[in-house]
């Protein structure tokens, strides 16, 4: 028995006065995504690493804007950073995950964020 399809998304909106990315999925979920947590989760192997683990931290992120999407084929978008960065392509399971789980990866974020501080 297959897993059933992930969600689709229905409708995406890049709101840069608010820093947010707006995703409506077909199964009624809806996400504001902010651009920062974007960026420190981007699905690229520079944030994630190429093994196990949380990936590589990354800071100094608040004010991180993205200045463009692109659609790639019909399953992800590749976000252009106005730091540079554009090598995560955020699929839409991954789009899905990053909102239904926000409150707990920033939560861990900030953790890991006032770990750095204080070592």
């Amino acid at each position: 028995m297959s897993a059933p399809p992930a969600p689709q998304p229905t409708d995406i909106k890049l709101r840069t006065g608010s820093r947010l990315l707006e995703v409506q999925f077909d199964d009624g979920s809806h996400f504001e995504l902010p651009f920062e947590y974007l960026r420190v989760f981007s699905p690229s192997a520079e944030v994630r690493g190429h093994g196990g683990g949380e990936g590589t931290l990354q800071l100094g992120k608040q004010n991180v804007g993205i200045s463009s999407i692109e659609p790639v084929g019909n399953y992800a978008l590749r976000l252009f950073f106005d730091d540079g960065h554009n090598t995560g392509l955020y699929s839409w399971s991954v789009l899905y995950q990053l909102g239904r789980d926000l409150e707990a990866n920033w939560a861990r974020y900030l953790q890991r964020c006032a770990e750095q501080q204080n070592a």
